[in-house]
């Protein structure tokens, strides 16, 4: 199966679960949780939320993460302040990686906006592997996390 189909068939899965609430929060947990157990590359998927001027850990699977980004630094905050996906193949060729875990191989950060298109926060994805994130996948979670604001 192509990430693409796989992304769609969580699409419409996730579009059947979130429509019993508006929650943000809540909407990004369930989003978080599904695509971490049914996409067998993803070691790490989380959401940091700006809050302050601080980009926090909001909520996440897998291994402990880094509570606090430390500001302009990383790829999450490359998303954020570009107001871009970021995809990086080798996290240790990115400048300035922030490593919250030695075993993150390659990350895929997409910028959260609200209904008005603010950027809040990002949508984190880190992979053990080298290279497992593409345009595909781009596409697929940027579809996903558009039901983060849709009203369903």
């Amino acid at each position: 199966m192509s990430k693409l189909k796989k992304y769609d068939r969580l699409y419409n899965q996730l579009k059947e679960l979130l429509h019993t609430t508006n929650n943000r929060n809540s909407r990004l947990a369930s989003i978080e949780a599904l695509l971490h157990h049914k996409i067998k590359y993803y070691f790490w998927t989380g959401v940091y939320m700006l809050k302050d001027g601080d980009l926090l850990v909001e909520s996440y699977q897998g291994p402990i993460a880094c509570q606090k980004l430390r500001k302009d630094t990383g790829v999450c905050w490359a998303a954020v302040n570009t107001g871009k996906t970021v995809i990086v193949e080798n996290v240790e060729e990115f400048p300035g990686h922030i490593a919250c875990n030695s075993a993150s191989k390659s990350e895929i950060v997409i910028p959260l906006r609200n209904k008005q298109g603010e950027i809040i926060g990002c949508f984190d994805v880190d992979s053990k592997e080298l290279g497992s994130f593409d345009q595909e996948d781009a596409e697929g979670l940027e579809k996903i996390l558009s039901l983060v604001n849709e009203d369903l």
